[in-house]
């Protein structure tokens, strides 16, 4: 017997019913007639590793840290700036 062959764009609409709209794997492969064996290997192939998410909250806390950095350097240079401000006007008028 032959297995029927599914879509890309058949599959896509099934992952994103599971994944972007809340319904349940055995729901959608109810009402669409696909095992549900074959939507939780779909969704499983669109959805992230635990690497992968290990992976981007990495780099998104590097991409922080430089940020940071960057405004600290900022921040410390008008504060420098400001120090010298104070000594020029606390001096007594001559």
């Amino acid at each position: 017997m032959n297995k029927p062959r599914f879509t890309p764009e058949f599959k896509d609409e099934a992952v994103k019913q599971v994944v972007e709209r809340g319904y349940s794997v055995a729901e959608v492969a109810a009402r669409l007639g696909v095992s549900t064996h074959s939507l939780h290997k779909w969704v499983k192939a669109v959805k992230p590793t635990k690497d992968e998410k290990q992976a981007a909250e990495l780099i998104e806390a590097k991409s922080e840290i430089l940020r940071l950095r960057a405004q600290m350097r900022r921040v410390e240079e008008e504060r420098d700036l400001l120090k010298k401000a104070a000594r020029y006007f606390a001096r007594e008028p001559e």
